[in-house]
């Protein structure tokens, strides 16, 4: 494990090849160690979505990287074990590890796009009157009527019908109840 983080910290000290090679060769040894006698491939996945995001790729709590690989399971385990046949040899094959990482990375980012589509598909139909009361809480976590009243100068009556919508149309939650109600981002 050392010689994996030192290598690791000459690698982001002074690249020699890209970010994502980097990511998917650290991975891919760290499981060949096997540093612990549980939870190797849980922990991985953790570091791996640790590694993108210090490398900038900043997309990563928007889409789940552990489903992809959960539904590519055999693919997953077919790079990773011939990959790992050859990391103790002279010239290790990092080719099957590392096509499965990326082909997991672009269905990642495939899957997030056709999500940020949806959305856009929603919002295009939504008031402005509703964009504010995301934007609101989206920006403070939670929203209430009242902060509306105050914020966006709607009645209570058009707060009420465009919440309730917003409820229906599953981009808000609501909670509590009465005067005590609020609503927060699903």
């Amino acid at each position: 494990m050392s010689e994996l983080l030192a290598w690791l910290s000459d690698e982001r000290a002074n690249p020699s090849i890209h970010p994502l090679l980097t990511i998917a060769i650290f991975v891919v040894t760290f499981l060949e160690i096997h540093p612990f006698q549980d939870g190797n491939g849980r922990l991985s996945r953790i570091l791996t979505t640790l590694l993108l995001l210090q490398a900038d790729y900043a997309y990563l709590p928007y889409s789940s990287l552990e489903s992809v690989i959960e539904q590519s399971k055999e693919s997953y385990y077919i790079g990773l074990r011939q990959t790992q046949a050859t990391i103790r040899t002279d010239s290790p094959n990092w080719q099957p590890w590392v096509l499965f990482f990326l082909r997991a990375l672009q269905q990642q980012k495939r899957r997030l796009a056709a999500k940020v589509e949806r959305e856009r598909g929603a919002l295009a139909d939504l008031s402005e009157l509703a964009l504010k009361i995301l934007d609101r809480a989206r920006q403070h976590g939670t929203v209430t009527t009242r902060d509306m009243v105050r914020e966006a100068g709607a009645s209570p009556n058009t707060l009420k019908a465009t919440f309730t919508r917003l409820v229906k149309m599953n981009l808000l939650v609501r909670a509590g109840g009465g005067r005590s109600t609020f609503y927060r981002l699903r």
